[in-house]
């Protein structure tokens, strides 16, 4: 117990110090000032003693697309007095220098104060926690959705022991969220495993991790994911209905309405790439789940067309949206 305190002690110490560093970079920086290459990287118990919003890359890829770009800076912007931390599998400690001054995505989020680029590996991320016997054990190579169920897995891990809110990586924050251990519906059947929130160390994620490992079904797709979370929910309340677009109250976990985050539901997500004859304003919503997996023609988002998603980066990821879709002036798309 008294060898726990410690490290507690000690991991609360760099959170102060890490927060108090970062509020003392001249005002007016927090998207547009440069910093030093060796802010960019850092350990996720250095960032803040706050709870963040988490991000993870789990591909290898370096080059990240626009949406992803988006998603961190619109989170980073709902949310300036949180640390958003990005987990990137393919950035190591020696090349990680190299990934920032080639991607131009990096460049441009690593520019923002509460943005902060971490190095991801399983090993690290899965110790102390149920899932690290089922990692040794798993054969990649044999998985049909090894990207996914490892993703899952990830996720639970990063919010047991760090706390906040989990994104995913087409996720577009339009206004922030107060509430602290929440779920929420991705549509009137299932809990979405895109966006949930919970306290560090919450008894409901641990139990998560367990029936990960003990009724693992990596075969079954969404059975480590939104099926996971949705039996969990169940095991604890007798879910019903949604009343208008009211929340659900779940032992003080909020299960909350598919406009919360799904206003688009997954089977129109070509609206998202369709001019608007109105503009929405998305009243009832936190954030808009794109569905990019959905994605598999690669649609790409062209300045000038109108779109929805094109007027979405432009309102709540301006700054991607103007280096990555708009280019220099003159450039074109």
């Amino acid at each position: 117990m008294f060898k726990k305190m410690k490290i507690g002690l000690g991991i609360t110490f760099l959170f102060v110090l890490a927060f108090v560093y970062k509020r003392s970079r001249p005002p007016g920086c927090l998207f547009s000032c440069e910093r030093s290459p060796e802010h960019f990287l850092m350990e996720a118990d250095d960032v803040s003693q706050k709870s963040g919003i988490i991000f993870v890359e789990a591909t290898d890829r370096l080059l990240i697309p626009p949406l992803v770009s988006c998603s961190v800076e619109s989170a980073a912007r709902a949310y300036p007095d949180r640390p958003v931390l990005f987990f990137v599998k393919g950035m190591k400690n020696n090349t990680w220098r190299d990934s920032v001054s080639t991607s131009p995505a990096f460049t441009l989020l690593s520019a923002m104060e509460n943005v902060f680029l971490l190095p991801f590996e399983m090993e690290t991320v899965f110790q102390d926690t149920p899932l690290l016997p089922w990692y040794h054990k798993v054969n990649p190579a044999q998985e049909r959705y090894w990207l996914h169920v490892s993703s899952d897995a990830s996720r639970l891990a990063l919010i047991w022991k760090y706390g906040g809110i989990y994104m995913d990586t087409d996720v577009i924050s339009i206004r922030p969220i107060s509430l602290e251990n929440f779920l929420t519906a991705e549509d009137f059947q299932f809990a979405g495993s895109a966006i949930f929130g919970f306290s560090r160390h919450h008894k409901f994620i641990w139990d998560c991790m367990e029936d990960f490992v003990q009724n693992y079904r990596g075969e079954i797709w969404g059975h480590q994911g939104p099926r996971l979370l949705t039996r969990m929910l169940k095991a604890l309340c007798p879910v019903t209905n949604f009343h208008n677009v009211e929340d659900i109250n779940c032992q003080n976990i909020s299960y909350l309405h598919p406009q919360r985050f799904y206003p688009i539901p997954c089977g129109e997500w070509n609206r998202y790439f369709q001019v608007w004859e109105k503009s929405p304003e998305f009243n009832n919503s936190y954030s808009m789940h794109v569905w990019n997996y959905m994605n598999r023609e690669h649609k790409p988002v062209v300045a000038g067309s109108n779109t929805l998603l094109e007027n979405l980066y432009k309102t709540y990821c301006p700054t991607t949206y103007k280096a990555l879709i708009q280019g220099p002036v003159g450039s074109g798309p």
